[in-house]
């Protein structure tokens, strides 16, 4: 997603808590890595791998001049022939300790073997930080938490439909990389937000003299 996107989607999203939560959770991630220099270990569940948050945080990071929020992306299966950096198995995690930060991300329920090992993690110093669906074993471990919004029922005014997990991450990476934060807006409804970007994306464009 890049940047014209994501300023659409605040757009979209500035009536809601939506923009405020992932900024203050980026503002967490980024608070945690930057005075250690970097070890920032992103891993999910078994059946779930957050390859495109590590993507986004790597380009967040070479965008941003922040190395540190470079991750190592650890796995739970590492297939023969992977190249190094997509070589770290769930062993790394018995090695996180002081001045590391653990960034949990997943939409199911993490597992009893992976809590275990975050569990662990922190024990020995590592920060937690957990970008996941709400469960709260994780959140119990975690230093801080973000949990994307279920879908809304039919019918109602809750998060938008599209906000999911993925989207989340989006804006968290964003927001990790950013240098300052704009001044608050005032809040609107989210529908009046959402016709208003509507209008402006399907009107046609100024005539050309």
């Amino acid at each position: 997603m890049d940047a014209v996107r994501v300023a659409l989607l605040r757009e979209v999203l500035s009536g809601t808590e939506w923009v405020q939560a992932t900024r203050r959770f980026a503002g967490t991630l980024r608070g945690a890595v930057t005075p250690h220099g970097g070890g920032l270990l992103l891993v999910g569940s078994a059946s779930y791998e957050p390859w495109h948050l590590a993507a986004h945080l790597d380009d967040e990071a070479a965008w941003s001049g922040l190395p540190e929020l470079s991750p190592t992306l650890v796995r739970h299966r590492v297939p023969g022939g992977a190249p190094a950096h997509l070589a770290v198995g769930l062993g790394r995690l018995a090695a996180a300790g002081r001045g590391e930060t653990l960034l949990v991300v997943t939409p199911e329920q993490p597992g009893a073997g992976l809590l275990e090992r975050v569990h662990d993690a922190r024990r020995n110093g590592a920060t937690v930080l957990a970008l996941d669906g709400g469960d709260r074993d994780l959140h119990a471990l975690a230093h801080d938490a973000l949990a994307a919004p279920p879908p809304p029922p039919d019918g109602t005014d809750g998060a938008p439909a599209d906000l999911d997990l993925d989207t989340v991450q989006h804006l968290v990476s964003a927001a990790a990389g950013e240098n300052s934060l704009p001044a608050p807006r005032r809040h609107r409804r989210f529908r009046d937000r959402l016709a208003r970007l509507a209008d402006g994306l399907t009107a046609p464009p100024p005539p050309r003299w």
